[in-house]
């Protein structure tokens, strides 16, 4: 089960353009739907800065509005490109009774005999999966147990992992998520990247940390 977090929440008035006051004061805009009609409301920026960071997207999140509590998971995080500065949150409402939909990442453990031959490494070929699990049950991350690949040719598969109890797993089974990659391929794909990232342009003034749907887009 994922950790769950939580944090204090004004109900909202302003909405529009009018919401870069908001920021100056300090309080960073939100809206809450999913289970009844979305509600525009706007929290402290420091204490929602500090739970976002540790709960991200695949963790629960109580949000108290004046007395009552409602469960979320932050669907769409929207910062400055640039300075990080958070811009606005959407978080969706879950039932406790009802399965979700999410993502858990891949996190590797064990130790691969193949990759003590010192020839490369272990690589992840996937970062995460998507699962399907009521929000009690609800986790973050999904280890891969790499002693599985006991050669150079080995890989595992989707079907490989073990889920966690009450989780499925929604991802192609025959996926392939883990391999062996020889030190050569590993410098060039590295490098791959690192040229990509060097020739990203910042076209954009907002990043989409996570894809959702809110009241407000479109705000300045």
């Amino acid at each position: 089960m994922s950790d769950r977090y939580t944090i204090t929440a004004e109900p909202r008035v302003v909405v529009g353009k009018k919401v870069k006051q908001l920021r100056r004061d300090g309080w960073i805009p939100a809206v809450i739907y999913g289970q009844q009609n979305p509600l525009n409301v706007q929290i402290e920026e420091h204490a929602l800065f500090l739970t976002l960071r540790d709960a991200g997207t695949t963790n629960l999140i109580d949000v108290e509005i004046e007395g009552k509590n409602r469960t979320v998971l932050a669907r769409e995080i929207q910062q400055h490109l640039t300075r990080g500065d958070l811009i606005h949150v959407d978080f969706m409402e879950v039932d406790m009774a009802q399965t979700i939909t999410s993502e858990a990442v891949l996190v590797m453990v064990g130790e691969s005999s193949a990759a003590g031959e010192g020839l490369g490494a272990v690589v992840l070929a996937l970062q995460s999966v998507e699962i399907e699990c009521l929000p009690e049950n609800l986790v973050s991350e999904i280890e891969v147990d790499i002693s599985q690949i006991a050669s150079t040719s080995d890989v595992l598969h989707v079907g490989d992992l073990t889920a966690p109890e009450g989780v499925t797993i929604l991802t192609d089974p025959d996926t392939v998520m883990a391999r062996f990659a020889f030190e050569t391929l590993i410098t060039e794909e590295e490098e791959l990247e690192e040229g990509l990232e060097e020739g990203e342009g910042l076209a954009e003034e907002v990043e989409i940390i996570e894809k959702g749907k809110g009241e407000d887009e479109g705000e300045e």
